[in-house]
């Protein structure tokens, strides 16, 4: 039996191979999306019509939803300071300069200036 051979029969056997990660991913925590009352969605729509009439570029603090990329149901809230770039009503989405595109459906606060 060749040195190489004889080395792998004490090898460090791994039986739990992933389980770190799936220990780390069950403890990693995930916020739900708030529903927004009638009032709050018609204040924002209106946050989002008063940028769309300024032609946009307004600098803006914006509070938003950001669905999770791994497994778990949810995601979390972001809150940044941007300018805005463009808003799509196609589509529904706000485009910051920054080329994050934010889902209206997904704005929590919006506040202009």
């Amino acid at each position: 039996m060749s040195v190489h051979d004889r080395a792998a029969q004490f090898a460090p056997f791994a039986a739990l191979t992933g389980h770190a990660e799936a220990v780390q991913e069950s403890a990693r925590t995930v916020d739900k999306k708030i529903t927004l009352a009638e009032d709050a969605v018609s204040d924002i729509l209106e946050k989002l019509n008063y940028i769309r009439l300024q032609h946009e570029k307004q600098q803006i603090s914006i509070t938003y939803f950001v669905r999770d990329s791994k497994k778990k149901y949810g995601g979390h809230y972001i809150t940044k300071n941007a300018a805005v770039k463009k808003t799509d009503d196609i589509n529904q989405l706000l485009i910051l300069a920054d080329g994050a595109e934010i889902p209206y459906g997904d704005i929590l606060e919006i506040e202009v200036g």
